[in-house]
């Protein structure tokens, strides 16, 4: 069985040799033991103080497999973008261009730069190692995020975005990058993508400032302006169905797309619920996949059944309980791992 829970400072050394295995693009989970180690520390404290407000908390949740003691994934959760390192991003507009001489009107794309400094939380960091790439286990790696978001909308803003990884080969190649950002930079995608989490501040030195149009970017660039790594297309497609869209904007390195949307609008947000544990039962239930989630200090997180019962509370089984450390009378969130029914498309 595997469950999610929140980074321990003893989870470095196999973060490290997960971070191994990412590829390029992942820069929440970094191929750099004392980031990591960074990073690990910065969610340990934002566990321990338990902010009554966002303010760019980092959130670093791995997934464990109990029967065999390792580390599975990880995802995270930023609560707030910005602030002393701004948020950038391509704003993609529509420029019209006019002749009342030749008669002509034409209207292209542009590329503007945004540095936000105050903007929304964030969802990202996630991976899972292949061999657990199975039975809903990146969904649950992804899903159960919202589940913890929804429970504590205090410590997160009302809009959630997720940066997704643009087009970029095996050999850390960017198409967008070495038709833009090269030229400005002086460096390779990886290096420029590496540099960037550690600090962020040369991207404002160097970065220009002016509208980029897109129709004079090389048109290997132009294609992947929005699209996504082949691998990262399933990840798209869950978030879309939980009710995420293309909120007009890519990543300045690689153009990937970010989406976005409400806490409040997103699916299993909506089809989630608390209820008090009323039995736990020592037979295997019949139900549903649920992503269950309990509501103390100690977070944990897994996939199980969940039965409601007549006099209201719900049952779950002996196995969710002890893997998320349940007794009779504690609160459990529950959300369906999948859609109830279909999403319905917008007018």
């Amino acid at each position: 069985m595997v469950i999610i829970r929140p980074v321990k400072r003893g989870d470095l050394d196999q973060l490290v040799a997960m971070a191994g295995m990412t590829g390029f693009g992942l820069t929440s989970l970094p191929q750099d033991r004392g980031l990591l180690a960074r990073r690990i520390e910065q969610s340990v404290i934002a566990f321990q103080i338990g902010a009554d407000r966002p303010a760019g908390e980092l959130y670093l949740f791995v997934m464990e497999d109990l029967e065999h003691g390792r580390l599975a994934g990880t995802s995270c959760i930023v609560s707030k973008v910005g602030g002393f390192e701004p948020f950038w991003a391509y704003e993609i507009r529509s420029t019209r261009h006019e002749s009342m001489v030749l008669n002509i009107c034409t209207e292209a794309k542009t590329l503007n730069i945004v540095a936000e400094h105050s903007g929304p939380s964030e969802i990202g960091g996630l991976f899972i190692a292949p061999e657990y790439r199975r039975h809903g286990n990146g969904r649950l790696l992804s899903l159960f995020r919202f589940l913890f978001m929804a429970a504590r909308k205090d410590r997160f803003e009302p809009l959630v975005i997720a940066e997704m990884r643009g087009v970029v080969d095996a050999g850390g190649r960017s198409p967008f990058w070495e038709a833009l950002g090269r030229h400005f930079f002086d460096m390779d995608f990886p290096k420029a993508d590496y540099l960037s989490v550690k600090d962020k501040r040369f991207i404002g030195e160097l970065m220009p400032r002016c509208p980029i149009y897109v129709p004079l970017l090389p048109p290997e660039a132009q294609r992947v302006i929005g699209l996504v790594q082949e691998d990262t297309k399933p990840a798209l497609k869950m978030l879309q169905d939980e009710g995420f869209a293309f909120a007009g904007m890519v990543d300045i390195f690689e153009a990937g797309p970010i989406i976005s949307c409400l806490l409040d609008n997103i699916r299993i947000v909506n089809e989630s619920g608390e209820s008090q544990v009323e039995e736990i039962a020592s037979q295997e239930l019949e139900s549903a996949a649920f992503i269950v989630t309990n509501t103390g200090e100690d977070f944990r997180a897994c996939m199980g059944a969940v039965v409601p019962m007549q006099g209201g509370g719900v049952r779950v089984s002996d196995q969710t309980a002890e893997a998320l450390g349940l007794k009779v009378g504690d609160t459990v969130r529950y959300g369906p791992l999948r859609p109830r029914t279909p999403r319905k498309e917008g007018p």
